[in-house]
């Protein structure tokens, strides 16, 4: 990274749990936590991937990329068929819509729970890192996981400023990582 991008989580906390999509929206983030001395616990919590083998090498990328800078990752497992029948009514929603907040919320939720069992009283996510997804929507999924685990915060980051999108686009190149060319489910596939 040519210019270090100074961030600091909340409370000045040195530990954060990263909610992470994927490789690629995760690479840049995790180095510019880690050039802040802040220590991510990367928690790959995606039930929406479809299909199975997609959310397996989404995962092995993020594992491979984790391992390779001596994180830890947390897989929460995959139940893709518990996550169709939350999204049941909303599998017409455009992208940006209904469907997709939900998703938010479910996933976030989640992740602040895993934070406040383990004990870290932050959390974000890379999901603010895509383009392809509302920042609006990101941060109300956020607050809203945020209000049933008062002991955990939520970090507001625009993650795709200060040079990240950029960088992004060469740790993808320097570590040749798979890139997806969907969202993650089988709705935003069209």
């Amino acid at each position: 990274m040519n210019k270090k991008l100074t961030i600091e989580a909340p409370g000045g906390v040195k530990q954060v749990l990263l909610h992470t999509c994927c490789a690629p929206c995760s690479s840049a983030i995790i180095e510019c936590m880690m050039q802040n001395g802040i220590m991510p616990l990367i928690f790959y919590c995606n039930p929406n991937i479809y299909p199975e083998e997609e959310y397996i090498i989404r995962k092995d990328e993020c594992t491979r990329y984790a391992q390779s800078l001596g994180l830890e990752i947390v897989d929460a497992d995959y139940n893709h068929e518990q996550w169709l029948t939350e999204m049941k009514g909303l599998e017409n929603e455009p992208e940006r819509g209904g469907r997709c907040l939900k998703c938010f919320k479910l996933r976030l939720l989640e992740s602040a729970k895993y934070a406040h069992e383990r004990g870290i009283t932050a959390f974000t996510t890379t999901l603010a890192s895509s383009r392809w997804k509302s920042l609006e929507q990101i941060e109300e999924a956020g607050l809203f996981a945020q209000s049933h685990y008062p002991d955990v915060t939520y970090w507001t980051q625009n993650w795709r400023k200060g040079g990240l999108s950029e960088r992004r686009i060469e740790i993808i190149k320097e570590y040749n990582f798979y890139n997806q060319r969907y969202c993650g489910c089988e709705f935003s596939m069209r």
